[in-house]
């Protein structure tokens, strides 16, 4: 049976911070971080998809951390083919002249968007080197559909990935990537490139409602992401379509896949992304026990 790590998508969400689930004398970065570490085993830090994570911040860290404690990583979006905000690009690799506010990698040269990947591998390296570099989150926008084309890209960016030394887990948003007759086709996808398959919970029968496909793609790694279940998900703003508080029962429809997963992979990263106050850290403490 392999380990389960249970935690959260960031622990520097304003309304997590607001709601005092931090105590009063864990008030600045180090404090709430160190506390944190203290709770949960694993963390996912999502502020590197909208920006470019420091080295100095890698380094902090991990030195703020105890043995054991691991930071998952979501790739900042240029990487995956999002939209990206210019502003979040470093200055010297803006377009030229470009009024718009976003940017796609296709419209970047193809030496911008190298620097791009460099940078970010040059910032996650403290955490490499200390060990606490879990995955990196490989998170695939709803408009990459399946088909030769997006695969050929999946494919790139997984090898780019696999090559700086990263263990890497793979997310897709559009659904049929996991519909009956395609998700045996994702499952050796994601395997052939040593990426495990993230398996989602979100809210059921909507349109843009993912399956709970949970299947061990490669055997050092597997992660679930907890999204809640808002009926808002696929259509409404972050504050709607991740809003929710997850009982009990919810929670316990997962625990015999969770374990199935931890009897075929060494690691198992369980993490909330549902963002309402301490809805998230209140899910994972409920999730720690009843997987204990």
């Amino acid at each position: 049976m392999g380990s389960i790590l249970v935690g959260t998508c960031s622990w520097t969400d304003p309304a997590l911070v607001a709601g005092g689930w931090y105590p009063p004398d864990a008030r600045d970065a180090e404090g709430r971080l160190r506390y944190y570490a203290g709770r949960f085993a694993v963390v996912e830090v999502d502020a590197t998809y909208y920006g470019l994570p420091s080295t100095r911040n890698s380094e902090l860290w991990a030195a703020r951390t105890p043995p054991g404690f691991v930071f998952d990583v979501k790739a900042f979006s240029l990487l995956t083919g999002h939209s990206t905000r210019i502003g979040a690009l470093p200055r010297q690799l803006r377009p030229a002249g470009s009024e718009r506010a976003w940017v796609r990698p296709g419209a970047l040269p193809p030496a911008a968007v190298e620097e791009v990947w460099q940078r970010f591998a040059d910032a996650l390296e403290p955490l490499r080197a200390a060990g606490r570099l879990g995955a990196v989150l490989m998170q695939f926008p709803p408009s990459l559909r399946p088909g030769p084309g997006a695969e050929e890209f999946v494919a790139r960016c997984l090898e780019r990935a696999g090559a700086l030394g990263w263990r890497t887990a793979v997310e897709f948003r559009d659904p049929g990537w996991y519909g009956p007759e395609r998700s045996a086709r994702t499952v050796a996808l994601a395997g052939r490139y040593r990426s495990a398959l993230v398996a989602v919970d979100t809210a059921r029968g909507l349109p843009a409602s993912v399956p709970p496909v949970a299947v061990a793609t490669v055997p050092e790694l597997s992660v679930v992401r907890f999204h809640g279940r808002s009926p808002h998900w696929g259509t409404g703003g972050k504050e709607d379509a991740y809003r929710h508080r997850y009982a009990k029962e919810e929670l316990m429809e997962w625990v015999p896949r969770i374990r199935a997963l931890a009897e075929r992979t060494e690691q198992v990263h369980v993490l909330f992304n549902n963002c309402c106050g301490d809805a998230a850290v209140g899910a994972a403490e409920t999730m720690d026990r009843l997987l204990a």
